[in-house]
């Protein structure tokens, strides 16, 4: 036996605890109890095998706590819970385990079935074996001890597993009378409580519903299959063991259309359908795009576009193989590529292979359309990535590469008005490409860039609006330029604010470009250009120092009445020199002449 986990030890003592008493008697609410046992261990992802091992195990700590041992290691001895012992929930509880493990063993089984047919006699063993659990859990709440709502649980739950018994042997008004008993309880008790509490019963009548339509509809209601194929294509379609029988179901009624069906029309050339998979892909193609149309939400819309692909790939293959196969048609091909006109099956090759390629577009541009309304939402949690405007170009990438191998059908060469059509799509998708590149751009604060690409989407843009005057038909599912050209206008304002505050060298346009140079604010006060300098450290506002500028000087004044002016002697003035001689020299050594 496998070890038990804490975490289920916890979640069991937890929900053990909301089973109590009522006033009425003892009370299980069964139904959440499953719902959110098979949530919490496995069935979220389709893991029967996990869930069963979580029931077994709590089977197990279930009969330890009530001492409702089944014998010793060294033997065993079965016991059944009776009315009496009904003194304590977690006996019921016991019963509603062992027809959870027999249900969830079932289940695994019926997946395993597919690959190894005799499980299936195994898988009926199972299911007999849960339905006989909900019998003995419905007989327990008879007693008095019980309240009405546990009791009315108790015969949905096993009328359900009835039902369930009965749809996989095809006793198809067996079935249908049980799921319709399992749905009129679950309805009524919706209706006892409030809002909340009967939204967990009203998904459960939401769930047998298919199965129920689908009995109807073997029985001989011939209306039930319109209905069988919108629960299939809507996100409440029934899935699990349903999901198999409902597409069958569905490819059987095709056929049987198909018969009826000799050729299709496309293009103004009539194309004969020989292959049974072609007519029957080609009368669903109807029916699958009207529920695309109508799908509630994006989640549905995408599941519908996946199904509708897979079906064309196969429908596809089957063509391709029949070219393959067929000898003469080679030799016709031959003689069809020297007169330039393809064979009727190659046509039709090209016919689905431009149904899958345009639904590849339409998917792409469905998921786009709903990125761009999340990328305008607000950002709540940081640490959480969004969406970003590169995983847009990855898609309009893959729409142009779609686009690209439409031009190149075989067949259409010569078809103008469809290669214009092929061109000016390209054309707008290019736009929105070209725009969201941009948008990445912006997000590194590489602005020159952006405003280039911006520039790019005008010009796109103007450019399908020139061509499109004559090709009106062929814009109606394309998104608006117009839309664009305004969307782009306005980025534009917003990015040459960006680009101011962040102080970055950027135009507005072509028109102002940026003249890199070293002259002052002083010399340029009538031309605008950003120039992140003048508000940094060291701007250049003036020339410093100046250069040199030739100015009047101060007159020289020159004294030339100098050289002609006679000045009187000053002999008298002037000291004479004495002539001692030698008596002279020796009184001025003994200083007799002082």
């Amino acid at each position: 036996m496998a070890a038990e986990k804490p975490s289920e030890v916890r979640t069991a003592a937890m929900e053990e605890n909301k089973e109590n008493l009522t006033d009425g008697g003892l009370s299980l609410e069964i139904l959440q109890i499953i719902k959110d046992s098979q949530q919490q261990h496995g069935l979220r992802h389709g893991d029967y095998q996990r869930y069963r091992g979580y029931c077994s195990r709590r089977l197990r700590r279930l009969r330890k706590t009530l001492g409702f041992r089944m014998g010793n290691r060294h033997k065993f001895t079965g016991k059944k819970v009776t009315v009496e012992m009904v003194s304590d929930n977690r006996y019921l509880l016991l019963v509603v385990m062992e027809a959870e493990r027999a249900w969830s063993y079932a289940m695994q089984l019926k997946q395993e079935a597919n690959t190894e047919p005799r499980k299936r006699f195994h898988l009926m063993a199972r299911l007999r074996k849960a339905a006989k659990h909900g019998e003995h859990l419905e007989k327990l709440c008879e007693s008095q001890r019980v309240d009405a709502k546990t009791k009315l649980e108790a015969q949905a739950y096993t009328a359900y597993l009835t039902g369930m018994v009965q749809f996989e042997l095809q006793e198809w008004k067996a079935a249908m009378e049980a799921f319709n008993k399992c749905k009129t309880i679950y309805e009524k008790l919706a209706s006892a409580f409030t809002e909340e509490q009967a939204v967990l019963y009203h998904q459960r009548v939401e769930e047998i519903s298919p199965n129920i339509r689908y009995c109807a509809y073997n029985i001989g209601d011939q209306n039930a299959i319109n209905d069988l194929m919108q629960m299939r294509l809507s996100a409440g379609g029934g899935g699990g063991m349903m999901a198999e029988k409902l597409e069958t179901l569905i490819t059987q009624t095709r056929a049987k259309q198909a018969a009826t069906m000799s050729e299709v029309e496309w293009r103004g050339r009539s194309v004969p359908v020989k292959i049974d998979k072609a007519r029957i892909f080609l009368l669903g193609l109807a029916d699958n795009e009207a529920a695309i149309a109508q799908a509630a939400n994006e989640d549905t819309k995408e599941r519908l576009y996946e199904t509708l692909l897979a079906e064309c790939r196969d429908t596809i293959q089957a063509v391709r193989e029949e070219l393959r196969t067929d000898v003469k048609q080679r030799e016709r091909a031959a003689e069809g590529a020297e007169s330039g006109k393809a064979s009727n099956l190659q046509y039709l090759h090209s016919y689905l292979t431009y149904i899958k390629l345009w639904t590849v577009v339409r998917r792409n541009e469905s998921m786009a359309r709903a990125l761009q309304a999340k990328l305008k939402e607000p950002q709540t949690d940081e640490n959480k990535r969004g969406p970003r405007p590169q995983d847009l170009i990855r898609l309009y990438d893959i729409i142009l590469q779609s686009l690209a191998e439409l031009s190149t059908l075989q067949g259409l060469e010569e078809d103008h008005a469809f290669q214009k059509e092929v061109a000016l799509k390209t054309l707008v998708y290019k736009a929105y490409r070209c725009f969201f590149i941009a948008q990445s751009y912006v997000l590194v604060k590489k602005w020159s860039e952006a405003l280039v690409l911006y520039e790019r989407v005008l010009k796109y843009a103007r450019e399908v609006q020139s061509k499109a005057k004559n090709l009106n038909n062929s814009l109606m599912d394309l998104p608006d330029v117009q839309d664009l050209i305004a969307e782009v206008n306005a980025e534009k304002y917003s990015l040459q604010a960006a680009a101011i505050l962040d102080k970055e060298d950027v135009a507005e346009a072509p028109v102002q470009q940026q003249v890199k140079d070293n002259m002052p604010l002083s010399d340029r006060l009538d031309t605008f250009r950003l120039d992140t300098s003048l508000v940094g450290k060291q701007p250049n506002l003036v020339q410093f120092p100046p250069d040199f500028q030739p100015i009047p000087c101060k007159p020289l004044f020159f004294d030339l009445a100098l050289n002609h002016v006679a000045f009187p002697p000053l002999d008298d003035k002037v000291e004479q020199k004495g002539k001692g001689g030698l008596t002279g020299y020796i009184k001025g050594i003994f200083g007799f002449g002082s």
